[in-house]
């Protein structure tokens, strides 16, 4: 059976210590900390979540990159999109795992970036007013020293490609000054590197399907929109309990739905599935979970979202998973001890044609 899809799974860098997040939240602080201090929080709240083969790994170790990428490859998985921080003026923070995968040629594994273009805050830990990085725009200098930064990546053999183009996620295109005048300076900046052009992506945020936050896709010139809706099941019973619990100090929780669509039935879309959602390891009881998820479910939607696909070229039939590895916000890929190898498996499963 061949690949319906080509799937591309978001990648988070940060499970390894850093200056920064010692100084902001304890000496050897990575996202392992909250993942193994989560507890449950109302009945049948399965927490901690933890990992099984990888075990608590450290991504400054090359072997670790290697078992991640071997594993991926083993269940159909194209591509790593690792996030990617740039706060304007040079100012870059974990970016070390991604940039030892650049200059050793290893793991082998396909990569993109995603560039979190969005200050960080203390508002996972309960502190939102308190600023630790802001996200800057210095205009056409600073994109072209951002350009210049990862041009190596765009022209390293393994980087994804549409159509030959490198491609680009940006995460929040409505934060951007001028959206249009950053696509139209990014691929001026590609072509006169001798490149073909970019393939930009944009993330259109419904999450819990009120609304996208971003809606010019097409408009301001990108390539296409990746469709980020969780598979929350919204009833007026559930939204009537999640206000109660809201009263009461209690997470948002919602079921994980049966049935999910991926978005609009539009050409520019690119859907995005994800296997669970329970961000209560950062946020506590300021957190969203969404409860009943499966490997089966997640299979169905994983089908689903491969079959608003089938009509497209074969070079854009992206599938984006969220996530690979973000198991403080409940949603990974990677092994854990409840499921094992099961949310893998359930991609795969829904892969094959």
């Amino acid at each position: 059976m061949t690949l319906a899809a080509r799937a591309v799974t978001f990648y988070l860098p940060q499970f390894h210590p850093i200056p920064e997040n010692d100084a902001w939240w304890g000496t050897g602080f990575t996202e392992w900390t909250n993942t193994a201090r989560a507890r449950p929080l109302f009945p049948g709240h399965r927490q901690p979540d933890l990992p099984a083969d990888l075990g608590f790994y450290d991504l400054r170790l090359p072997e670790a990159r290697a078992a991640q990428a071997d594993l991926a490859s083993q269940y159909g998985i194209e591509a790593f999109c690792y996030w990617h921080y740039w706060f304007g003026d040079g100012r870059r923070i974990l970016e070390r795992p991604f940039t030892e995968v650049l200059a050793s040629g290893e793991p082998g594994l396909s990569f993109c970036l995603a560039w979190a273009n969005q200050t960080w805050s203390g508002i996972w830990h309960g502190d939102p007013d308190r600023v630790l990085v802001q996200q800057r725009y210095g205009g056409e200098e600073d994109d072209r020293a951002h350009f210049a930064a990862v041009l190596p990546a765009f022209r390293d053999e393994r980087y994804l490609r549409v159509d030959d183009r490198p491609v680009f996620y940006v995460f929040r295109p409505e934060e951007l000054p001028d959206a249009a005048a950053f696509v139209d300076r990014w691929q001026g900046l590609a072509r006169a590197a001798g490149l073909p052009g970019l393939y930009l992506v944009a993330e259109v945020s419904d999450l819990l399907g009120t609304g996208p936050r971003y809606d010019r896709v097409k408009e301001d010139g990108f390539d296409a929109g990746v469709y980020m809706r969780m598979p929350a099941r919204r009833t007026p019973w559930t939204l009537a309990r999640m206000r109660a619990a809201r009263k009461l100090g209690a997470p948002e929780v919602y079921p994980f739905a049966d049935e999910w669509r991926p978005g609009p039935d539009e050409p520019w879309v690119q859907p995005c599935v994800y296997p669970n959602w329970d961000n209560t390891p950062r946020s506590g009881r300021r957190g969203l979970v969404l409860s009943g998820s499966s490997p089966d479910k997640f299979e169905k939607h994983v089908r689903a979202a491969v079959a608003t696909l089938a009509g497209r070229p074969a070079d854009e039939r992206l599938l984006w998973v969220k996530s690979w590895n973000e198991w403080a916000e409940g949603n990974h890929l990677e092994p854990d001890l409840r499921f094992g190898h099961g949310w893998l498996r359930a991609l795969q499963e829904g892969l094959h044609e």
